[in-house]
This record gives structure tokens, C-alpha cells and sequence, in this order.
């Protein structure tokens, strides 16, 4: 069906992203999988393109629209080119909220131009060693110290982790607060004490740095709190519900483009002397995923739409971000094994979008935490 969520504006800026894509991402992907970490050079040119900042004010230097659709754009079209080491989504639709809706005028003026030009990376750390999903169990202290807070713990699985100039720290202000007793801290590139550990060696997305970071008696200067104090709850939890649209927007965007790759294979690809495309077991597996990958898109396009109308809530995010990312993962799955023998080397892009994807329902909220969302908002 033709889809009816984009206007001739998106598809003009679809045009734009490929081109950005072809010069100055796909040519140099391959070694930036092998060092690990993407070029600072890249993040410089998408800040020249405009990519960076799309909906932070024009005074601060970004694209001014709080249109969610040029954010799915990017998803896509960086989804297809298996380009996961420049994470855009993250720096724009995860952390670039925060210091938006949240920042004060002077923190806006200091930190969002260098955000929108490429220069300042941004980063957000809440995922600690043992904690996990578990907001309560986080341990990373910020102690009270007059003009500054002084913070101490670690965190790990932190994307952007090594080239970030800005990562926004949960951590504990009132010891004995549970969930309610976090804040929102910026914590800046070159503060003593503010080390990065390893950057960590995952089985994919390998061109995305991901690092442990250590805070060892960090003098963060009380104009860093973001927010207010002992309100991070509240403030992640109101953002979450785009992180889990925009990671289940990645997710059909990447579904359906291993659905095209599989079906100009097996028309290809001959066995016992014709193709597998002529094969019934191949055709129902063609159809059946081309269905649930429809009745996926029209869902997705729903939330997207939901959203932009700002009435997106937990609970469908949720629905979004499990059903996207599980279908993902099985779509990957049936297409590598369509693909037999070849499905297992690297080079051919089915490899990698089965290793690169498998993340995709862990991070953001497992689809158990995702499942238990919904049932408790259902049954309560």
C-alpha cells in the first residue's frame, strides 16, 4: 500500500540524507567497524548537511521542526545502508530532548550550537554494572558540595561513550530516595576525574563505540544539573516513550529492507535446477513475512503520526518497540536462513544486519520490560 505518512518536503530530505549517506558515511564504514569508532570528521559533516539537531530552536543553530517524520527519515535510510556507527538517533532523538525541554537559556546557548554543528557529541549514561533496567538499583552517588556536585560511580554499555563531549549521568542525589532520588547531570569532556574505560568488543554494530565511563570525585558545577533536582524519573520517563518509537522505526525500516534483499535472491539463486523463488516453502516465507511486515508498517506509521500529534503513550511505544524490534529479529533470522551457505559471510549484507539487529531487543527496554509496561497498564 502506499504509505501516506510523508509530504513532498520528507522525500526531498530522503534525497539528502542518501546523498550524505554515499559520500561520507558508506565508502569509510568498513574501517570504522575495524577501529572501532566512527570519524569526528563525519559528525562535523552532518552538522554542515543539517542532520544534527532537526529539532532544536534555528537560534541555536538546528533545523527548528519538531516534525518527528524527518527523524524517521534518517532511521531509514541509515537503517538501510547498514550504517550503525554514526548514531545520529541517539545524539538527536534520545539525548537531544533532554537539553530542549529541560536546559536552561544559558545551558542552551553553551551546549546546543556545538550539538547542532557536529562538535559536541552528546552521550547518556544510565545503564550501571548490575543495575541494569533497574532505575532504583542505580549507585552512582552525587554528593552536595555547595557550589558543585561531586560525583562518583560507573556505567557501561554507553553508546557514544568514547567520542562523547557531553554525557547526561543519572545519578543519586538523595540517598535514600529510590527512583525518586535521581538527577540529571552533564558531565563534560576533559572534567577531572571523568575517565573511559574500555571501548567495549560487541558481536555487532561494531563501528559504534561503546564504553565503560568512571567518575572519580568529578567536581560537576551546579549550573551541569539538568533539570531539576531529583527529577530524573519523571524526565526519563517522559522521553522514553520516543527513544522506544524511533528504535521500533529502525526496526520495520530494517525488516523490510531484508525482505527486498531476500526476495531479489531466491529469484536469482537456483537449486535442483530452477529458481528458489519457484520453490512453495520459499513463497510462503516470502508472504508470510511481507504480511507481518505490512500489518507492522501500518502500526508504526500510526505511532509515528500519534506522536507527531503529541499523544504517544508508554504503553503503545511499548507495543511499538516490542512487536518492531522481535519482528526484526525473526525476519533476520528466516532471510539468513533463505539465503543457506551465503547467509553465513560477512559480506553479504544479510550477515550483518542478523548480527547488527540482535541488540535491537535488548537496548532501549527488553521486550520483557516492554511486556510488563503493557500487561501492568492493561490489568491495573
Amino acid at each position: 500500500m502506499q504509505r501516506e505518512l510523508f509530504t513532498a518536503e520528507h522525500q526531498a530530505f530522503r534525497e539528502t540524507v542518501r546523498a550524505f549517506l554515499a559520500k561520507e558515511v558508506v565508502p569509510h564504514h568498513a574501517r570504522w567497524e575495524q577501529d572501532g569508532v566512527v570519524d569526528r570528521g563525519a559528525w562535523l559533516a552532518a552538522g554542515r548537511q543539517g542532520l544534527l539537531g532537526l529539532a532544536v530552536p534555528e537560534e541555536y543553530g538546528g533545523g527548528g521542526t519538531d516534525d518527528f517524520r524527518y527523524a524517521v527519515v534518517l532511521a531509514e535510510e541509515f537503517t538501510r545502508a547498514g550504517a550503525c556507527g554514526l548514531a545520529i538517533g541517539l545524539h538527536n532523538d534520545i539525548v537531544g530532548p533532554y537539553f530542549t525541554s529541560l536546559g536552561t537559556d544559558e545551558q542552551k546557548r553553551r551546549w546546543l550550537p556545538g550539538f547542532c554543528g557536529g562538535e559536541t557529541i552528546s552521550a547518556i549514561a544510565m545503564t550501571e554494572p548490575g543495575a541494569g533496567s533497574d532505575l532504583q538499583a542505580i549507585r552512582t552517588t552525587a554528593t552536595d558540595q555547595g557550589d558543585h556536585w561531586l560525583l562518583n560511580g560507573a556505567k557501561t554499555f554507553i553508546s557514544n561513550g568514547i567520542l562523547a563531549d557531553l554525557v547526561i549521568v543519572v545519578a543519586r542525589t538523595t540517598p535514600q530516595g529510590g527512583a525518586k532520588g535521581l538527577s540529571l547531570l552533564v558531565v563534560e569532556r576533559g572534567m577531572p576525574g571523568f575517565e573511559r574505560g574500555r571501548n567495549l568488543d560487541k558481536i555487532g554494530q561494531k563501528a559504534q563505540d561503546t564504553a565503560e565511563l568512571f567518575f572519580s570525585d568529578v567536581q560537576v558545577p551546579k549550573e551541569n544539573l539538568l533539570g531539576t533536582e531529583n527529577g530524573a524519573f519523571v524526565h526519563l520517563m517522559t522521553n522514553l516513550a520516543q527513544e522506544r518509537l524511533a528504535i521500533a522505526v529502525a526496526a520495520i525500516a530494517a525488516a523490510e529492507h531484508l525482505l527486498e534483499l531476500t526476495s531479489s535472491y531466491v529469484k536469482e539463486r537456483a537449486a535442483f535446477g530452477r529458481p528458489l523463488a519457484k520453490l512453495q516453502h520459499v513463497r510462503f516465507e516470502i508472504a508470510e513475512m511481507a504480511t507481518e511486515c505490512a500489518v507492522t508498517r501500518t502500526f508504526i506509521d500510526r505511532c509515528v503520526t500519534e506522536h507527531n500529534r503529541g499523544g504517544l503513550d508508554a504503553v503503545h511505544a511499548s507495543m511499538a518497540k516490542w512487536w518492531a524490534t522481535e519482528l526484526q529479529k525473526r525476519v533476520a533470522d528466516r532471510c539468513l536462513q533463505l539465503h543457506g551457505g551465503y547467509g553465513y559471510m560477512s559480506e553479504f549484507p544479510v550477515a550483518k544486519a542478523f548480527i547488527d539487529g540482535r541488540i535491537q531487543t535488548i537496548y532501549g527496554g527488553t521486550t520483557e520490560i516492554m511486556k510488563e509496561i503493557i500487561g501492568r497498564a492493561l490489568l491495573s
